[in-house]
């Protein structure tokens, strides 16, 4: 989504485009995909692309790059998005979905940019992942930060669920799979998942970005959940093999059921409550979902930053629990940095 927002937002025709981003690969890949549009356009072949370097973690940078380049409108797409590596990663996986928000949110504001859009997940929506959790505590930060009298950046949240060909979704995973004979492996046969093509997302998100007043969030229509395991049937029949089960056992390609990982769901929501409000745009919705009083809540991260750092992956967990009722999280996480700890 980062990548083509960055695409989009170049034709727009910007003053400036400034990226931000930890992974050097990542990085060159998408300036060398800007410099080609740029080349073939010479209309916006005198934008200015900024490519930085940095971690949202580290909030001297972040207050740096903020204050040295002054961006009108800030987009925030970083994080840990595989529930399965977060769910055993659990402590940099709060670090980085929380406190690296909070980080670019504070530099925001105290620099007076016009617009920050943190890009949540349907995962965010009653979570029973490390992941989700972290997302939608990130969502609770955006909202009471936004209610604050002297907050003069307009602050927006843009949630979703999956989209097609982004890195580690199912489909890319199911092409590999079927590239090397099979099996394709998924969870349970009846999961299902909401999906969007990447260029429509982020096209979504800029208008919704558009048309923010100030601290709302905006559920992007995702149409009709798909069933994973039908899925995975229509990708082995259009590759032209066949389906190796029990009615066929000299078939090509075999789907095995594994079991739901830790925190992963059978079906996913895109709203909390079912109160979505209409915008101008058909495939945008607006919802009021309930947040938590700035100097309250900041209390709250301030235990959850001390639970962090005596490691008590435990007490984590119970504090997500006891945060709202919204979370459901699993009492026997387990982050694999401190299995050792655990295990004692």
């Amino acid at each position: 989504i980062g990548s083509e927002l960055c695409r989009q937002i170049l034709k727009l025709n910007p003053k400036k485009l400034i990226l931000f981003e930890n992974n050097e690969f990542a990085l060159y890949r998408i300036i060398s995909d800007l410099n080609e549009i740029k080349r073939k356009n010479s209309k916006i072949k005198n934008i200015e692309i900024v490519s930085l370097l940095g971690s949202v973690n580290d909030q001297n940078m972040i207050e740096k790059t903020i204050n040295t380049w002054e961006p009108h409108t800030i987009f925030h797409t970083a994080a840990y998005k595989h529930v399965l590596l977060v769910e055993q990663n659990i402590i940099e996986g709060i670090k980085n979905n929380v406190f690296g928000t909070i980080n670019i949110l504070k530099s925001s504001v105290s620099n007076n940019v016009s617009n920050f859009v943190l890009i949540s997940t349907d995962k965010a929506v009653k979570p029973t992942s490390i992941m989700g959790a972290t997302k939608r505590l990130s969502e609770i930060y955006v909202q009471s930060l936004s209610q604050k009298l002297n907050c003069k950046t307009n602050i927006t949240i843009v949630r979703f669920g999956n989209v097609l060909d982004s890195s580690g979704s199912v489909i890319p995973i199911f092409k590999k799979q079927i590239k090397y004979g099979g099996p394709l492996t998924l969870s349970d046969s009846k999961v299902t998942r909401y999906f969007m093509t990447i260029p429509e997302a982020s096209s979504l998100v800029i208008q919704a970005s558009a048309m923010s007043k100030k601290g709302e969030i905006f559920v992007l229509d995702m149409g009709k959940p798909v069933k994973i395991f039908d899925l995975a049937v229509k990708m082995i029949r259009l590759s032209g093999q066949t389906i190796k089960d029990e009615k066929n056992i000299n078939g090509d390609i075999e789907i095995v059921i594994k079991g739901l990982y830790p925190g992963e769901k059978l079906h996913e929501d895109l709203l909390i409550g079912n109160n979505p409000l209409p915008t101008e745009h058909p495939k945008i919705l607006k919802v009021k979902d309930n947040h938590i009083e700035f100097d309250v809540l900041n209390k709250k991260l301030n235990e959850l930053k001390f639970l962090i750092e005596q490691e008590e992956i435990k007490k984590i967990i119970i504090f997500f629990n006891d945060l709202s009722d919204e979370f459901n999280l699993d009492n026997n996480s387990i982050d694999w940095n401190l299995v050792n700890k655990n295990n004692e």
